[in-house]
């Protein structure tokens, strides 16, 4: 069968104009997020609340819960370079799916034992399963539409609900468990989704036919030729400066080699001596401790590796690869600022914002509580109705599952509506609000899609400019709303509601600016280092994010809250009036690149 006709077959089976396929990719990345947002958005709750209670955690401090996911963190970014590599070598998209859904459905499991043995095997479990899964499910969509790709921007637009929609009920579904019935429910839930997600995935295989299958020779050979160079009587006479290869030297692959050893070092280091007094850098230098000086010296070693690959490209090519690493500097102070959602936030949401509520104001937020679950829940109950109705023939048992799995959160939605509304007081879960992000993005994407597409659609360097400014905002908020507050004085929850959705119209300034760039601007044979490196800022934001958030009690006692909340202020403010005044140096940079 031609590959036109095998395309024209798999359009015939349509959602809302889309492949039914496109749909079974959106249920199966919906129940992985419910999975990892529901996971994370508890986990610093958990290490840090007190050891009794009514729902006691480990009581441990702020700063080693944080040493612990800030490394983690990072390494969910770090894995899908080498989950990639392998999918694209040996099993396929499809299969790298299956297997890192199935190894995080065991990570999930392994948590919900709740020792600390456990918790580290979950946490390493969740690292390695998302580094098969997260680059290769949406891998699956752009071969999916190779011959279509007038229709891929509409196919990522409704993939990413899915995520979004994931995000928003695992955080606030199992959040509600965790916190109002034990944390072993909250990760148990996760957990079974994620089981359910991938047995779903996997029943649907009659979908997609031959996409996303095992790499046939002639596709490995193709690969060698485009990513890896190493045919060293591959002719170059016809290519264009951007097309010619850029062979990894010796060198090159020595300093990779060092800047990774040492990085990992690092990451683990960090928890390690922090939560287990075991230093692998045991000396100091300069002083400082030994693993500062190590980060820098990696830092340095990686920043002579892109500096010795860029430099062998022609003008052009070479300022289009500095105004990246530009772009990619200034990710970093984004992500630093805008992942104190998974460390400050959750604990200031805790220990300083008033969440009870009783009288007009409890009936108030359960009637909005209960929309912002029931209408999305309708929504997607529905596409899931068209799916059904469009593939049940094809593939019963996928949509079997997908039935039990929409059995189960209704359930577990109106057990929670109903116990709200029974309560004579209501105390919002500190997980609460973590979903306003995920809502925020659904309710304003298509405005800033219809902004960007008008002819006022900014700069890169602009948006990402605005991005940085508008998510400072948010801080800044929050540092007057708590200015002047006192130990064991709550603020209003206005504040934090308004700080999220700041921060959330922030990352759509520049969230999805960044990879789109990158794709731009990079020559092909240069895509893949390119794309390693700008996950690699991500991962460093993280980090710094988790370290920096992990130092909210100690800012706090010495200088008040209202101090820590102003270094996020006024950090990434000064970064995006920066990158704007480098507005016209990244133009020029970018030759014609808009």
């Amino acid at each position: 069968m031609s590959t036109a006709t095998a395309q024209d077959n798999f359009f015939k089976s349509n959602v809302l104009g889309h492949p039914s396929g496109l749909f079974v990719l959106f249920f199966t990345e919906m129940w992985e997020r419910f999975s990892f947002y529901g996971m994370r958005v508890l986990l610093i709750n958990f290490l840090t609340m007190a050891v009794v209670g009514a729902n006691p955690g480990w009581g441990w401090s702020a700063e080693n819960a944080a040493a612990l996911f800030g490394t983690y963190a990072m390494l969910l970014y770090l894995t899908p370079i080498l989950g990639g590599i392998i999918a694209d070598k040996l099993t396929g998209y499809r299969w790298a799916v299956v297997i890192g859904a199935a190894i995080m459905t065991l990570g999930h499991a392994a948590m919900a034992i709740e020792t600390e043995f456990w918790l580290y095997v979950g946490l390493a479990l969740l690292v390695i399963g998302t580094g098969f899964f997260k680059p290769n499910i949406s891998s699956i969509i752009s071969e999916m539409y190779k011959d279509v790709p007038e229709k891929k921007d509409g196919a990522y637009t409704i993939f990413y609900m899915g995520v979004n929609a994931g995000a928003f009920f695992g955080m606030m579904l199992c959040g509600y468990l965790a916190e109002k019935v034990g944390w072993a429910y909250g990760f148990g839930l996760a957990g079974i989704f994620m089981l359910l997600g991938t047995l779903q995935f996997w029943l649907a295989k009659p979908l997609f036919g031959a996409i996303g299958d095992v790499p046939s020779k002639v596709h490995e050979v193709e690969l060698e030729h485009a990513i890896n160079e190493k045919d060293s009587d591959f002719k170059n006479d016809h290519l264009t400066d951007e097309e010619k290869p850029n062979p990894f030297t010796l060198f090159d692959q020595i300093m990779i080699a060092i800047s990774t050893v040492i990085g990992l070092m690092y990451a683990f280091n960090d928890p390690l001596s922090k939560i287990g007094n075991i230093n692998l850098f045991p000396f100091e230098m300069f002083g400082m401790e030994g693993q500062y000086v190590a980060i820098l010296f990696a830092l340095s070693v990686f920043l002579i590796l892109v500096i010795s690959r860029i430099s062998r490209y022609t003008k052009i090519v070479r300022d289009r690869m500095i105004a990246v690493i530009i772009f990619a500097f200034f990710t970093v102070f984004f992500w630093m600022s805008f992942e104190q959602g998974a460390t400050s936030l959750v604990l200031f949401a805790r220990d300083n914002v008033d969440r009870t509520l009783t009288g007009d104001s409890q009936t108030i937020f359960n009637i909005v509580n209960t929309l912002l679950t029931i209408v999305p829940l309708v929504i997607v109950t529905w596409v899931l109705y068209l799916l059904a109705k469009e593939t049940f023939k094809q593939t019963p048992g996928s949509n079997i599952v997908l039935a039990i799995c929409f059995v189960g959160i209704w359930a577990v939605s109106l057990w929670m509506l109903n116990k709200e509304f029974n309560a004579e007081s209501s105390e919002i879960t500190v997980s609460w609000f973590s979903i306003l992000n995920s809502f925020f993005i659904i309710a304003f994407a298509s405005l800033f899609s219809k902004w960007w597409e008008s002819k006022y659609n900014p700069s890169a360097a602009v948006k990402y400019g605005l991005g940085l400014i508008i998510m400072a905002i948010g801080f800044g908020l929050l540092a007057f709303g708590s200015h002047g507050v006192e130990a064991g004085v709550k603020v209003s929850m206005v504040w934090l509601v308004l700080a999220y959705l700041f921060h959330t119209l922030g990352e759509l300034c520049l969230s999805p600016v960044g990879l789109s760039y990158v794709s731009k601007l990079v020559p092909p044979r240069m895509i893949a280092f390119m794309f390693g490196m700008w996950y690699l800022a991500i991962a460093i934001g993280n980090k710094l994010a988790a370290k920096l958030g992990g130092e909210i009690d100690n800012i706090t006692s010495e200088y008040g809250l209202s101090t820590f909340f102003l270094i996020f202020t006024i950090v990434p403010a000064i970064a995006g009036l920066l990158i704007m005044t480098l507005n016209p140096l990244l133009k020029k940079l970018m030759h014609g690149v808009k």
